[in-house]
């Protein structure tokens, strides 16, 4: 697998995962099934590929891809042009235009942000097809977690924006001395009306990047 990571500052740090019994396990497990899988395994990575080590300064935790044909592309809650935008990122789009004003994008494709410094991190990085969590367990988990734990080492004044309890557990040793974390409920139409609307976590991440000298994010999405 990590024939499909590119980014050279990832690599310097995560290169000896690669070679642990549960990463050689996960790699197995993968070759292994028989069923289709999203995203594709040249996707595995993109969210570290479009965003260097050295660029972070948002993160974005989702939990698994998307199980839907042609929806998961590497990035947490994107979807390509084209592809109908799911539910959980159609409330994220109405919380970004009642937080700041923006106009509501005609396309689910995150690229712009990822490119600008936002980690769009699921915590597993791959699914089966029609199979939600169908890839738990086996390894991802942890290798994320080795994600977090490098940006909230390496990094500073880096905003975490956690959506619902299953990110905010992973979320919980990350060094709020250093960082600054935001907690709200899921996008997801399940859990959006409990606090996730109005709860303004683009303001609050381009305050805190600005007050500690960072550039802010352009939360707007061009069609």
């Amino acid at each position: 697998m990590i024939e499909y990571l590119n980014d050279k500052g990832w690599l310097n740090f995560l290169k000896a995962e690669f070679q642990k019994e549960y990463m050689i396990s996960l790699s197995e497990f993968l070759d292994s099934e028989e069923e289709v899988i999203y995203p594709r395994p040249e996707e595995f990575f993109a969210a570290l590929n479009l965003t260097p080590l050295e660029n972070v300064k948002v993160v974005i935790l989702g939990q698994d891809p998307y199980h839907g044909e042609g929806q998961a592309h590497g990035l947490s809650f994107s979807v390509k042009k084209g592809v109908k935008i799911p539910p959980s990122l159609r409330n994220i789009y109405k919380e970004l235009n009642g937080d700041l004003g923006l106009d509501i994008p005609e396309h689910g494709y995150l690229e712009e942000w990822a490119k600008q410094g936002v980690l769009l991190l699921n915590n597993c990085l791959t699914v089966r097809k029609a199979q939600a969590g169908s890839h738990h367990k086996k390894g991802w988990e942890k290798f994320t977690a080795k994600i977090i734990d490098i940006i909230n080492e390496h990094c500073e004044n880096v905003v975490f924006i956690l959506w619902g309890g299953p990110a905010q557990k992973k979320g919980k040793n990350i060094d709020e001395t250093k960082h600054l974390v935001i907690k709200s409920p899921h996008p997801s139409p399940l859990s959006s009306y409990r606090g996730f609307f109005g709860s303004k976590p683009f303001s609050q991440a381009n305050a805190y990047l600005i007050e500690h000298n960072r550039e802010a994010i352009s939360w707007q999405i061009t069609n």
